[in-house]
């Protein structure tokens, strides 16, 4: 079944989806972490970005925050999804941020 076939509801439906998630991220140049098929990488030469997807939720996180709206913006362009504001907790645990000069 292509992933355009599924259907919402459909028990298949979540897989589909998550192999369209994931043939989208290898094709943007992420590795999918060896121990957590749901964690993305990329690295460049002096920045990083790291995708975490839990259910239906994506937490981004990187040091350029110039190639995380790029990211955002093509999965936009991708997926039907909702930019909230940045994130306060993932999965219990406090998020806190730090500004670093360099």
């Amino acid at each position: 079944m292509q992933a355009q076939e599924s259907l919402y509801g459909l028990k298949q439906a979540p897989r589909q989806w998550y192999q369209k998630f994931d043939t989208f991220m290898i094709s943007s140049g992420f590795t999918r972490l060896p121990v957590d098929q749901y964690c993305y990488s990329k690295w460049f030469e002096n920045f990083y970005i790291i995708l975490l997807l839990y259910v239906n939720d994506v937490l981004v996180v990187g040091s350029s925050m110039k190639e995380i709206v790029n990211l955002k913006a093509k999965l936009a362009k991708e997926f039907s999804m909702k930019d909230l504001s940045p994130a306060k907790k993932i999965l219990r645990m406090k998020i806190s941020r730090e500004k670093r000069g360099c």
